[in-house]
């Protein structure tokens, strides 16, 4: 059981956790912090509840008020200056790759990559005085 305390002033009632994100709900604090924990793991909620020995729908509602209390918390993002970026093509879950890429069916692109990138190792390795 939380410290309650009152307010000299107002009478009120309050403990650690009210204002906070945590405040109202009934898991302990322990229960809480290993939720948070869970969650920077990139644990799923069914294997956080797993964990935790909680319902997932539970675990769902806790993880959802957690998001919602980080977001809230989070300053507003400014952006200034130039900003400047580079034409790029990623095929989703080959990144970094390019032989899966192939395997798939797409030899252009891969056969131009291979190219570039045989194309610069000549260039490092064969001619220094080139590059």
């Amino acid at each position: 059981m939380r410290q309650r305390y009152r307010c000299k002033a107002c009478s009120g009632r309050f403990d650690d956790l009210t204002g906070t994100v945590l405040a109202g709900h009934h898991q302990p604090l322990r229960v809480w912090v290993l939720c948070l924990y869970f969650m920077g793991l990139n644990l799923s909620n069914r294997q956080t509840a797993g964990e935790l020995g909680l319902d997932a729908s539970d675990v769902q509602a806790m993880t959802e008020q957690l998001r919602r209390g980080l977001v809230a918390k989070a300053p507003a993002v400014e952006l200034q200056g130039e900003v400047e970026i580079d034409e790029v093509y990623v095929v989703a879950g080959h990144k970094g790759q390019p032989a899966a890429v192939a395997k798939r069916g797409n030899l252009g692109a891969v056969a131009g990559w291979q190219a570039r990138q045989d194309a610069a190792r000549w260039q490092r390795t064969s001619h220094p005085s080139l590059a």
